[in-house]
Formats: C-alpha cells, structure tokens, sequence
C-alpha cells in the first residue's frame, strides 16, 4: 500500500492534503489519534514515518472490520467511507475509476510482494 500512496517517499503530499507514507489525510490522523488514546496530536507527526505507519496500519485495520471485505476497505482509504457507504447502500460497486484502480494496483502490489517475500512471511510451506 504505502508504493501505491507514496512510492515510499516519506514527504510525500498530495494535492488533496493527505500527507507522508500512507498518505494520511490530517484530520483522519488526528481521529485516529483521539480514538487510540492520543491527546496532543500535531500535523507533523505525520512527518515520522513511524507514526505515518502505525496510524495507516490502525485505520486501514479499522476499515478491515467495518467492510469485512478487502477490496471495499481498500476503496474506502483511497475514496472515504462516506463514498463507499453510499455506494453500496445503493447496491453499486466502486464508483470511481481512480479508486477502482487503486484498489486493482494495491492488490496487484501485494501479490508481487508476498512472492518476493515469501520465505519472510513464512508462505514457503
């Protein structure tokens, strides 16, 4: 995930604000901060890579339990919730072909990795 948001660039922003590796969007991460027990989040904690990971690590869990559903946890990172609860109350798939696309590269990229790393993740039977 964090080649498709950032290419591993640590600065990275986006025109839309997300911010660092997981591309974080500030006021996500200062939600995510409250609800993990934070209390004096600032914009630049988004700056260290380790914080930028443990809070997209925790989200991207978070939507994991919500949508019970890979691909759907996946749009709703890239596109928002509010997008992917709308759509499938209206029984339609992703709406976006730059979240759909997304979702089809991030899945591409795990598939590449855990073959490249198979022995690390313990895949080698």
């Amino acid at each position: 995930m964090i080649e498709q948001e950032s290419k591993f660039d640590a600065n990275a922003r986006s025109s839309a604000g997300a911010v660092g590796l997981m591309q974080l969007q500030p006021a996500t991460a200062q939600g995510i901060a409250k609800y993990t027990g934070g209390s004096k989040f600032v914009l630049s904690d988004l700056d260290d890579p380790e914080i930028n990971v443990r809070y997209g690590a925790w989200y991207l869990h978070h939507l994991m339990l919500k949508y019970d559903d890979e691909r759907t946890a996946l749009a709703a990172y890239n596109a928002g919730q509010d997008n992917v609860d709308r759509w499938r109350a209206a029984h339609e798939g992703i709406q976006f072909s730059e979240t759909r696309e997304y979702v089809d590269r991030v899945e591409r990229l795990k598939d590449i990795y855990r073959r490249a790393y198979a022995s690390e993740l313990g895949l080698n039977g």
